[in-house]
């Protein structure tokens, strides 16, 4: 059975005080525990929250890492360095990521290896832009960003990953995609999978919808069949909307 997983992620919000106050306001919600929670805040909180949630349910993520394990990078941080802190997974490939820092598929498959070989669990984005969905390109987009980024790895790698679907027009707008429009791009993901990898990978890799997901509508897309939980944006940095979500199931 594919595990239930919301997993927020902070972006560049919150300095370090601002951020202890709502990972406690977080741990002291009631997120049910067959959920698993995933918190992705800015990397300099990352040793600080490892911390306080050790002995917790509550999994810890970084927003994004290179793909070398060291070397004259200034400003980056490897895979190995997030692990020794008590990271547990890595995103990568997010919209943003990808529009304003010029990321492609390509290079982000370098990072899935690095993170893999260090014992974390990438959190694979994908997803198209307004104009692509409008051209009717979403598809070969979705399907070009997985192959591209994920394809290299064999099965068991593969199973060690999460996707997450980013319609990245529902993101930051307040727009969603319809649960039928989520539903339609996630069956597709699963099944661009299937095909290379057959049934068994592709049922069992969890896929989550990350466009707007709100305690509004976060019921409604997660009783999808292929939809299995939300990287979650705003919502992810008010407890009780984040805990709602979490309970969406």
């Amino acid at each position: 059975m594919r595990q239930k997983i919301v997993a927020g992620n902070w972006k560049m919000n919150l300095d370090i005080n601002r951020g202890k106050i709502l990972l406690s306001e977080i741990l002291d919600s009631d997120i049910n525990k067959d959920t698993l929670t995933i918190i992705a805040p800015p990397a300099i909180h990352l040793n600080s929250f490892s911390q306080m949630l050790s002995h917790t349910n509550i999994a810890l993520a970084a927003q994004n890492c290179h793909q070398h394990d060291s070397g004259a990078y200034t400003g980056e941080i490897s895979a190995g360095m997030l692990k020794s802190v008590g990271v547990d997974y890595v995103i990568l490939g997010h919209s943003e990521r990808r529009e304003y820092f010029m990321e492609d598929s390509l290079s982000l498959s370098f990072k899935v290896i690095n993170v893999i070989k260090h014992g974390l669990r990438p959190i694979y984005c994908c997803g198209e832009t307004l104009t692509q969905r409008q051209e009717g390109e979403h598809f070969r987009t979705i399907s070009n960003q997985i192959e591209h980024g994920l394809f290299q790895l064999n099965e068991m790698e593969l199973l060690n990953c999460i996707i997450a679907y980013e319609p990245v027009w529902a993101i930051g707008t307040g727009e969603t995609a319809s649960p039928q429009q989520a539903q339609e791009i996630h069956s597709f993901i699963r099944k661009t999978i299937a095909k290379q990898y057959g049934d068994m990978v592709a049922d069992n890799i969890s896929i989550l919808y990350g466009g707007s997901v709100k305690p509004a509508n976060a019921k409604e897309l997660f009783t999808c069949p292929d939809i299995d939980g939300g990287l979650i944006g705003g919502a992810a940095l008010n407890a009780e909307s984040f805990a709602a979500i979490g309970n969406s199931f």
